[in-house]
């Protein structure tokens, strides 16, 4: 077969785990569609139990009512159908690695979208209720805590994705000694300067309140502890010569 041909053939295969991935992706989101507003609901839940009595949010723009939800389905669409399309992906790369590149891989595939998975839901278990507690709390007398849903639903999603990619952490860390570019001594020996980055981060991210910033560097830091643990584990130990 010619470059060209090949080039064509793997053109072709993309293409197809592409549709694949598109159709379920649909189909998925189309499921779900009926329960748009509820999906949006439950994602408000946080706020909204922080609410005096009686409070509620705002819609700003007159297709928001609309739209908001709409967008707020098409991400529990994707999350749901986020392994399948792993999967397509893991299906159109696997060829072209070695056994061992195999063997490392699939692990790291799985472990970062569960860890992104929790991230997610450490974000709306945990540090939710407390950051709007925090900002329900810290409104001056006399003002009304009534948020618009589209900046409610980018402030969510922004705290998704820092929380979620806090979360990688231990993923990074495992690739990084496995490629050789730091050993675990090393991580060891920067340990203070990634509790003091842990906790710069936490101060970034989080509103200004200590609990809140805790809540993202403490786990923060014991993911990355986490990391070197696994690093231990899965790096291969150096054969001793009998004599050397």
């Amino acid at each position: 077969m010619s470059n060209t041909e090949s080039l064509i053939a793997h053109l072709l295969e993309l293409r197809s785990r592409l549709v694949k991935s598109a159709i379920v992706l649909l189909v998925v989101f189309l499921g779900l569609f009926p329960w748009a507003s509820d999906l949006y609901a439950m994602l408000a839940q946080p706020l909204l139990a922080k609410l005096p009595q009686g409070g509620q949010m705002i819609a700003t723009d007159v297709t928001t009512p609309f739209f908001v939800p709409l967008k707020v389905t098409m991400m529990a669409a994707f999350l749901i159908a986020l392994p399948f399309v792993l999967y397509q992906i893991w299906r159109f790369v696997a060829p072209g690695l070695y056994a061992h590149e195999k063997k490392l891989v699939v692990p790291l595939i799985v472990a970062s979208t569960l860890l992104f998975f929790c991230g997610m839901t450490f974000a709306y278990f945990v540090v939710f209720p407390v950051v709007f507690g925090f900002i329900v709390a810290a409104a001056p007398q006399g003002v009304a805590v009534m948020t618009d849903i589209d900046k409610y639903l980018s402030f969510v999603m922004g705290m998704f994705m820092a929380f979620g990619i806090t979360f990688q952490v231990p993923v990074v860390v495992v690739v990084l000694v496995r490629m050789g570019v730091v050993t675990v001594e090393k991580l060891r020996d920067i340990r203070r300067y990634v509790i003091v980055g842990a906790f710069v981060m936490g101060a970034i991210f989080t509103p200004p309140d200590v609990v809140s910033q805790f809540m993202l560097a403490i786990p923060l830091w014991l993911l990355y502890e986490a990391g070197i643990v696994v690093s231990i584990w899965v790096t291969p130990r150096k054969k001793t010569i009998p004599g050397a």
